[in-house]
């Protein structure tokens, strides 16, 4: 008895040891593949694009936006959100690593980065990584593959695959470091070249640790995109984050998503040891009648449009405010949009009433002036008309009742500061008793228009906020204006709320509210706001809608067309890289009565063109074609520093 149980043990013993003697040789990395001499070239060639695109970021302070969603699995949802983090800071190269955070509006900087490594400390803390130490550059190499010994003397090259990214044809690498080659934050994992001048376009993977053991442990894996945003230059414009089980902390089923967005490759450089910026603000223009004089009451409102102008411009230089495209979505859509209010409710407005883009992410809307600002992550969370329109109806409300911005920055001295300090030097959000009154008057606007039957469909993306918004506090927070929802957590429009049926997971003609990036792109050179020319598909399951949801990012690259560049240099798909207006395209009149596809929101009576262009990611470079899917085109994503 005790033989035969010795036996099998002694085996099991030798078989073990056999085991992990085995794992001791086996190596870290997978086997490679000789590279041709046109692979080779083709690698050498991308190693020198690469430090021409470090020297071009060095000469540019882009705006970095990094949205981090914390989630944890869900039976019927597979994963929901459980609290979030938002920043956003305008990034300087030009010595090495510096940041100026654009401080919240609030004195104390709860959450924000502080120093010049702020960027990174600040998402470090953010992600609950305090107790890591991280290379100085992680923040970095999610734009960069490996800023200090991206080559073949510290990489290996193994050759895949050709394959098209939209109308780019690469070359598909999978890279990881030299045996030999130590040091903690090396990329492992693939890269597209692409083969004309043997720019990296994507790379896709993690970095390595200082030891063999699990990297997860100090980065998080990620996907990260660049664009041909000018004649022979790429740009990273987007990183997308994700890890569906966290290592580095307790609750190991606590997962990780995030998008940065890089955009203001094209703004003017500040003066990086002043603590002013020169910034030339034009006064407003006089655009009064032909009458001799001007009356006390027209006076006062030339001087509220004078500080207007004034701020909006400044916005613009801050690259917090989209610049206006004639012709373009905030006109068509948007604009149309008041029209479909403004008429019906006989509001005789002096001045013509505008709308412009906030380019943030955060959920928030306010007013300067006659001009009525929505934040891109807003505007993309809507998922239909008649919820634009409620948005609409209650800054038109604050407007027609009076509750304008404060006229002090008609004087141009007062707008001469730092953009870092713009949200704590610019106040554009209403008091709660401005709010509260805009509110009720925003639904008499909304009564007596042509939403007034759709009302409940607005209701709908109200209850998804208020249900969403106790753990999305960071996506709530606005940093210009106001929030949707009262600090109880309910909507100001709570009348909208009260009129919607109840929220139904399993009823797929329910769209309350859309996934971030849904409907428009920014450009990052020139940061003009371009509807998306996606296809969009109907939710086949409950999973399918993800409210408010950071999702990955899928781009369909172009090469940037010197002959249509004038005046904006937009891609239809990907920011900055087709004919200026390709992007321009209002969506299609939503239905959410149907259980197809549903259509982006369109405003009726705005002309709407058929289609904008975009690129076939396999056939040759000059094959258009039409749709992109939406959700893999949610706009530049966002890395994790750590």
């Amino acid at each position: 008895m005790t033989f035969r149980k010795t036996i099998p043990l002694t085996f099991l013993i030798l078989a073990l040891g056999t085991t992990c003697a085995s794992a001791k040789r086996q190596p870290k990395y997978q086997q490679s593949r000789t590279l041709t001499p046109e692979q080779a070239a083709l690698v050498e060639r991308a190693v020198g694009r690469e430090k021409v695109l470090i020297k071009a970021i060095q000469q540019r302070t882009p705006l970095v936006e990094t949205y981090i969603q914390d989630t944890r699995p869900d039976v019927k949802l597979y994963e929901v959100p459980v609290d979030d983090q938002y920043m956003l800071s305008r990034v300087d190269f030009g010595k090495g690593f510096f940041d100026k955070e654009y401080s919240p509006r609030s004195e104390a900087k709860k959450g924000w980065f502080k120093g010049s490594f702020g960027a990174i400390t600040g998402l470090t803390r953010a992600l609950g990584l305090e107790k890591f130490t991280y290379s100085p550059t992680g923040f970095m190499q999610m734009m960069f593959i490996d800023p200090n010994g991206f080559d073949q003397q510290h990489y290996v090259f193994s050759f895949v695959r050709r394959e098209f990214l939209g109308s780019v044809r690469t070359w598909v690498f999978d890279v990881h470091p030299k045996v030999d080659v130590r040091g903690m934050g090396r990329f492992y994992g693939r890269i597209w070249i692409e083969d004309q001048d043997g720019n990296v376009v994507r790379f896709n993977g993690t970095y390595t640790g200082p030891t063999s053991e699990d990297s997860s442990k100090y980065y998080f894996h990620f996907d990260s995109w660049r664009m041909n945003v000018q004649p022979g230059i790429w740009l990273p414009v987007a990183v997308y984050v994700e890890e569906t089980h966290r290592v580095d902390t307790e609750q190991k089923s606590l997962g990780l998503k995030a998008q940065t967005h890089f955009w203001g490759y094209s703004l003017k450089l500040p003066t990086r040891d002043s603590e002013n910026v020169s910034v030339k603000v034009d006064d407003a223009v006089d655009q009064s009648d032909d009458s001799g004089d001007v009356g006390p009451l027209q006076a006062s409102r030339m001087w509220i449009t004078q500080a207007e102008d004034n701020v909006i411009d400044r916005l613009v230089e801050a690259g917090l405010v989209a610049p206006l495209t004639p012709g373009g979505y905030e006109e068509k859509v948007l604009g149309q949009i008041v029209i479909n209010l403004v008429v019906p409710n006989n509001l005789a407005f002096t001045d013509q009433i505008h709308c412009r883009v906030l380019l943030t992410d955060t959920i928030e809307a306010t007013t300067v002036g006659n001009t009525i600002l929505v934040s891109k992550g807003l505007l993309d969370s809507l998922p239909n008309e008649p919820a634009i329109a409620s948005v609409i109806a209650m800054e038109l409300a604050h407007i027609a009742l009076g509750h304008h911005i404060d006229t002090r920055y008609a004087f141009n001295d007062r707008l001469l500061f730092p953009d870092e300090t713009t949200f704590q030097r610019i106040d554009m959000y209403h008091s709660d008793v401005d709010n509260a009154t805009a509110a009720k008057k925003a639904m008499e606007y909304l009564e007596n228009s042509m939403y007034k039957d759709q009302l409940p469909m607005a209701g709908l993306y109200y209850e998804q906020l208020a249900d969403r918004g106790h753990v999305l506090k960071s996506l709530n927070t606005p940093k210009l204006g106001d929030s949707l929802l009262k600090p109880d957590g309910t909507p100001w429009m709570a009348d909208l709320e009260h009129m919607a049926p109840k929220i139904n997971w399993d009823d797929l003609t329910q769209r309350p509210t859309n996934p971030l990036g849904s409907w428009l792109k920014t450009d990052p050179w020139d940061d003009k706001v371009h509807m998306l020319n996606a296809k969009l598909y109907a939710p086949m399951n409950a999973r399918d809608k993800m409210p408010f949801e950071v999702t990955p990012i899928f781009y369909k690259l172009q090469r940037y067309d010197v002959a249509n560049a004038e005046p904006a240099p937009t891609a239809p798909t990907t920011p900055a890289a087709a004919p200026a207006g390709n992007g321009d395209q209002p969506a299609a009149t939503p239905d959410n009565s149907q259980p197809a596809a549903p259509t982006a929101p369109q405003p009726t009576g705005a002309n709407t063109p058929a289609n904008a262009p975009a690129q076939d990611p396999q056939p040759p470079a000059t094959s258009p074609a039409q749709n992109q899917q939406q959700p893999q085109q949610q706009q530049p994503a966002a890395p994790n520093p750590q």
